[in-house]
């Protein structure tokens, strides 16, 4: 588990008070997070990382778009929004735009998200060529790694969770685990609110194993399904929404579709439990190889003191305590998923006592100012090393 030192916290404190605010920073994320972009953790993870980190680094993020815009994020986050002139083979995480290259221009650190996008490959071309600190942080998009040569580039993997640098297979010695984090001040029970029902929030995919969470449902209990549709043109898989449908005939199940983010704190608070029913293999018979790199949604139920029912699966026990925040279950399991979201529905007091201790396990280790401190860890370990891919 990684821990802040207090050490760390003193630099970090040096930094705020102007002593040694020498190091700009420049993200690079191939999607905007919001209606622009994309509703989705992988999206969500660098903007939120980013404004965490200026709070003690000069921080641009590079992102790209249909236009050209730039502006000042209330967290002091610059966000350049850059044209992109078309995708590479139709792929979102794939926007065109050379004119990333002149971006970094005043960079000292270069920090890419998804490292296998067009961005992160151009990013940390340009960095390496000139002599610019280079990280990265992945989000499971799959794509070759220029025959081994891509991992070569960076000198630091930045990833969110333990699960998560082992599945890039890169080096150990250059892995830092800085995890993600959570908003508690949005993110936060409300008193006197009831609760009632089972959350699901996230992409409504094969992989996340919502139609096991469908039949898992308890007699009598509602259960909301929230997020949006992914958009797969292959069958099986194009016809999951309709497999949904059909599962929930006969059950308490409400389809929300995207939620605005204004309305996402609420739905947590509401719950009496959120669960995340990730599978290893889909409906379909399908193997998924990398399941859960971390569960963002998890660590926002957890902070808004929700206990949560979890598949035993990636990186979902790194944050799901069994027994004390929540329970673990194996993924596909349809009967102990069953039984465990029954026991919290049926016990309010364990729900209670769950999601208190749920919160707390969020405030101590899994906050956005959390990840920032171990992010700059890692950017000042940089600092004293000569450029080059050590």
């Amino acid at each position: 588990m990684v821990e802040v030192t207090a050490g760390h916290r003193m630099g970090v404190a040096e930094r705020q008070q102007g002593n040694s605010e020498d190091m700009r920073v420049v993200h690079v994320s191939p999607t905007p997070f919001g209606p622009g972009g994309i509703l989705g953790g992988g999206e969500r993870y660098p903007l939120e990382l980013a404004r965490a980190t200026a709070r003690y680094l000069p921080c641009e993020l590079v992102t790209f778009g249909d236009r050209a815009q730039v502006w000042q994020d209330p967290s002091g986050l610059r966000i350049r929004v850059l044209h992109r002139l078309g995708l590479f083979r139709g792929h979102p995480a794939h926007p065109i735009a050379p004119q990333l290259a002149w971006r970094l221009a005043d960079a000292d650190l270069v920090h890419t998200h998804h490292t296998r996008s067009a961005p992160s490959r151009l990013a940390v071309t340009v960095a390496l060529a000139t002599g610019r600190r280079r990280v990265t942080t992945d989000h499971g998009l799959g794509g070759g790694g220029w025959a081994g040569l891509l991992p070569d580039m960076f000198q630091r993997f930045l990833t969110v969770s333990e699960y998560s640098g082992k599945v890039l297979r890169v080096p150990a010695e250059r892995v830092r685990v800085i995890y993600g984090g959570v908003d508690p001040e949005r993110f936060h029970p409300a008193g006197g609110t009831a609760r009632d029902g089972v959350l699901y929030l996230g992409r409504i995919t094969p992989h996340k194993g919502v139609d096991r969470l469908i039949r898992a449902l308890p007699r009598g209990a509602s259960l909301t399904v929230a997020g949006s549709t992914g958009h797969d043109p292959r069958p099986p898989e194009n016809g999951y929404p309709m497999l949904l449908q059909r599962l929930a005939e006969d059950r308490q199940v409400t389809f929300s579709g995207p939620v605005a983010e204004t309305e996402v704190p609420d739905l947590y608070r509401r719950a009496a439990v959120f669960a995340l029913p990730t599978v290893e293999t889909t409906c379909y018979g399908k193997p998924v190889a990398i399941t859960e790199l971390l569960g963002l949604s998890a660590l926002e139920a957890m902070a808004s003191g929700t206990p949560v029912v979890a598949s035993r699966t990636g990186a979902l026990p790194e944050v799901v305590v069994d027994g004390e925040t929540g329970f673990l279950v194996p993924p596909g399991d349809i009967e102990q998923l069953r039984r465990r979201l029954e026991q919290l529905l049926t016990n309010p007091p364990l729900a209670q006592r769950m999601g208190y201790s749920a919160r707390q396990r969020a405030l101590e280790l899994f906050t956005w100012d959390l990840a920032a401190q171990r992010c700059v860890a890692a950017y000042e370990e940089l600092l004293r090393l000569r450029t080059g891919p050590s």
